[in-house]
């Protein structure tokens, strides 16, 4: 098939996705799913060698940013209490889904992991859109919420590490570089950072992307999932990309228009119409189990924090949602052959109403007050805006 042909139907699929997440107000991240369920379905489109890279790079960028989201003294602030609730959140959650997917619906251990994982995260895009339109990212409830959001993500990120790895000195090669990370890139970058400076050539972003691609390298030697990195990563330069003004904005808009719409689209592609239809009744079933696992320890957890019983269930329904971090282990467990077609299909179903029922239910019915000053705008957050 013609090269740019293919590639314009892509583009097109994901101009379409900007402008209805745009008139519908709802994360573009979601609306490409969407999109690519259409394309995957009626379009019959399926990906090749240089969508498959592009998507890669898209997913590894979008876990970066993920990763930079909180700043550090945000993060310190807020960490214990947040903690516990990150904790409340994922791991009934992880436990519950092994539980019914092993001995429920039937699945192997390593199909069952992969579910279990990829049910516990937490949107960050759908918390920090939520946040910031309420005007809740400036009280101490929405920030907690946030942090919590993060911490859950990384706990999901560390669980598919561990998924993942595999005994080699290679392993060992990337912990030694996952370690140099943390101790010695903040510095190396806020070196170069000030002494290059913002040009055209954009140094500072090939900075980002060079690490980037050198620890996903060492990851996939050893036979690990590189979005752990660039997680880490991100994680670990958060105080510098804010000290430097508009590099993360350059960085997120480059990734969101040109590689992370291939990342969402080519998931889209994977999931079956017909095999949502047939198993409607499961997918019920397990997005009952995420919720359900998700409450029943989340909220005493919040009330024992002293958080009142509207803003506890605000809290408790808001960390059920799900959107990236569960699609990136759906997919990675596809790609590995850890889950087949039909249990990635109700994953990925599972994981939409996900992002959308609890969202609905947590701004219909236990929405808290509204703050008294003027709302928050998209250039004034707490953390920095992300799709993931």
């Amino acid at each position: 098939m013609n090269m740019w042909w293919t590639a314009f139907v892509w583009v097109v699929l994901a101009l379409l996705a900007s402008v209805v997440s745009v008139r519908l107000a709802v994360s573009v991240a979601l609306i490409e799913i969407l999109f690519g369920v259409i394309g995957g379905n009626l379009l019959h489109l399926q990906p090749n060698e240089w969508i498959n890279f592009l998507a890669g790079l898209g997913g590894i960028l979008l876990t970066f940013l993920a990763g930079a989201e909180i700043e550090p003294q945000t993060l310190r602030l807020y960490a214990k209490s947040a903690l516990s609730i990150a904790l409340a959140s994922f791991l009934p959650s992880l436990l519950g889904t092994l539980a019914l997917v092993r001995w429920g619906v039937g699945w192997d251990l390593h199909a069952g992991i992969t579910a279990a994982i990829a049910m516990s995260p937490t949107s960050i895009a759908v918390v920090y859109t939520v946040m910031v339109e309420t005007g809740l990212n400036r009280t101490p409830l929405g920030k907690r919420i946030i942090v919590a959001c993060f911490l859950a993500n990384l706990l999901a990120m560390l669980a598919l590490g561990i998924l993942t790895a595999r005994g080699t000195w290679w392993l060992v090669v990337f912990l030694v570089a996952i370690i140099a990370t943390f101790l010695a890139v903040p510095h190396l970058a806020r070196a170069f950072f000030q002494r290059t400076g913002e040009h055209l050539s954009e140094p500072q972003i090939k900075l980002v992307a060079g690490m980037l691609l050198l620890l996903s390298a060492l990851a996939v030697q050893a036979k690990s999932e590189p979005v752990l990195g660039a997680y880490l990563l991100g994680l670990a330069l958060s105080g510098v990309l804010v000290s430097v003004p508009g590099l993360l904005h350059r960085i997120r808009t480059l990734s969101f228009t040109m590689f992370t719409p291939f990342y969402f689209l080519k998931a889209g592609t994977y999931v079956s119409l017909p095999v949502v239809w047939r198993a409607s009744g499961w997918i019920t079933l397990l997005l009952t189990c995420r919720m359900l696992t998700k409450m029943v320890v989340l909220y005493p957890v919040c009330r024992l924090q002293g958080i009142c019983h509207r803003e506890s269930m605000y809290t408790t329904l808001l960390m059920a949602t799900g959107l990236t971090f569960d699609i990136i282990v759906s997919l990675f467990g596809l790609s590995q052959g850890f889950i087949n077609h039909q249990q990635y299909t109700m994953l990925v179903a599972v994981i939409i109403a996900s992002a959308i029922v609890p969202t609905v239910v947590a701004q219909t019915f236990f929405r808290p007050a509204m703050p008294s000053e003027p709302r928050a705008t998209l250039h004034q957050p707490l953390v920095k805006q992300s799709s993931s």
